[in-house]
């Protein structure tokens, strides 16, 4: 099956409300015979037309008559095709429209390949002549089409950020993603992994920031390299790195973290503590536990503990408390668009309230296992008030024995901002695109009084 097939059936199952990272993955996982040019190929297809969604579907509407009788799966084939002729420069034009109209042919009838010959050939004829919505006339169409983001999001973020870090941060979305990976320091140092990648044909970048963090500019497989099956590494994005570092965990102590898979954060905990300590794990969903323990095992840690919990009711399941708390929340996502391109079509508005509901009864049913004196680490991967600053503000305010306390000496890199210094000592970050070019991510540090 060719590359542009095999992209054209992961986005049907897409539209079906498969999960893009998943259905894909998988895919690539049980074809044959694909090159690693193949694979990047499938990958920026689908990715990118999943991403473009808005930009494509509009575009569609200004070339297709009788639109609204376009049924669902051609109009996928149709996506995909002007996705290639927008933003792939280097696919041939009278390719894009040969493969569009054999594969008309093959899953649909012969007057939609018909229609699709006529479509795409008559746009390469005279691109210009569609006329792209206008900044200045109607910013919010502008944006929603040029930049392909729900309306709802680029309200929000223009209220709070203005009309140039809107534009930035839907840019960040846009870009392709980064590959990093975290050392595991039990097994090696971050230089000794550095030059077994480069043996391996891997490009790598030092990170800044953390100090076991690597960036992969490029690399065959992962799961094809030796150093990956030693168990030498784990995929984890940078900026959720940072979040074990802050609740910094030393070896021996007894650590909760109650939403827990798939075990990134979990291990890195571990790795702090040298594998020496106890951690219990938690985690709503089955197969999520099992994600960490079968990170845990790769990785060679054998201190994590998991246990099948709701998060929202664990003080009823847990007859101790802890000195050290993880409670990286779930959240919108709104942080890490960029990671999951399906994910900004997903999501509605009405969710990011019912989220931070869910946040706060997860915080105060963690609330009870701490101990006087230990300390909570409160994490999402959304850039949204409602489910950060809003929720520890507001549960700090209903607990008097608890405050926030400073985490500037808890971060591993600098130099910072006089204004990033000031928010670290009120006892949270939150990570913006724009500002850092990293992912979005919000860490907030609470104590319980003595």
């Amino acid at each position: 099956m060719k590359d542009r097939e095999l992209a054209f059936r992961v986005l049907l199952e897409i539209e079906e409300g498969a999960y893009a990272n998943l259905v894909l993955a998988e895919t690539l996982r049980k074809a044959k015979n694909l090159t690693s040019l193949d694979r990047a190929l499938i990958t920026g297809l689908v990715y990118g037309t999943v991403k473009y969604r808005a930009s494509l579907d509009w575009l569609i509407a200004k070339t297709v008559k009788k639109v609204e009788k376009l049924e669902k799966e051609p109009r996928i084939l149709l996506r995909l095709s002007f996705y290639q002729l927008l933003f792939m420069d280097k696919i041939p034009p009278f390719a894009v429209t040969n493969e569009a109209v054999k594969l008309a042919k093959k899953y649909f009838h012969a007057g939609v390949a018909s229609l699709f010959n006529g479509v795409l050939r008559n746009y390469l004829r005279n691109p210009g002549k569609v006329v792209w919505p206008d900044a200045q006339e109607n910013p919010l169409e502008y944006l929603e089409v040029v930049y392909s983001h729900p309306r709802w999001m680029l309200e929000r973020w223009l209220q709070r950020y203005g009309w140039e870090k809107t534009i930035k941060l839907c840019q960040y979305n846009n870009n392709p993603t980064e590959l990093w990976i975290r050392t595991n320091t039990l097994k090696c140092s971050r230089e000794e992994l550095m030059i077994r990648l480069q043996e391996e044909g891997c490009v790598v970048i030092p990170s800044l920031r953390v100090p076991e963090g690597i960036l992969l500019q490029s690399a065959p497989p992962l799961a094809s390299l030796p150093s990956f099956q030693a168990g030498l590494f784990t995929v984890q994005d940078e900026s959720s790195m940072l979040v074990a570092h802050v609740l910094n965990p030393q070896p021996h102590q007894a650590v909760l973290d109650v939403c827990a898979g798939p075990g990134g954060k979990t291990t890195h905990l571990a790795q702090l503590m040298k594998n020496q300590g106890e951690i219990l794990a938690c985690d709503v969903h089955q197969h999520r536990r099992r994600l960490i323990e079968e990170n845990a095992a790769r990785l060679g840690i054998d201190i994590i503990k998991t246990q099948l919990l709701d998060a929202t009711r664990i003080e009823s399941e847990l007859k101790r408390q802890y000195e050290l708390v993880l409670v990286d929340a779930p959240c919108s996502g709104l942080g890490v668009l960029r990671r999951r391109p399906d994910a900004r079509w997903r999501k509605q508005e009405e969710e990011v309230q019912a989220l931070a509901a869910l946040q706060t009864q997860i915080l105060a049913s963690v609330y009870h296992l701490l101990l006087p004196g230990g300390k909570l680490i409160y994490s999402t991967c959304t850039i949204e008030p409602e489910e950060n600053v809003q929720v520890v503000d507001k549960f700090i305010g209903t607990h008097a024995d608890l405050v926030s306390f400073d985490l500037t000496s808890y971060f591993p890199y600098g130099p910072r901002t006089q204004e990033e210094n000031e928010e670290l000592k009120k006892g949270r970050r939150q990570f913006l695109p724009f500002q850092e070019g990293m992912e979005g991510f919000f860490i907030a540090g609470l104590q319980k009084r003595i």
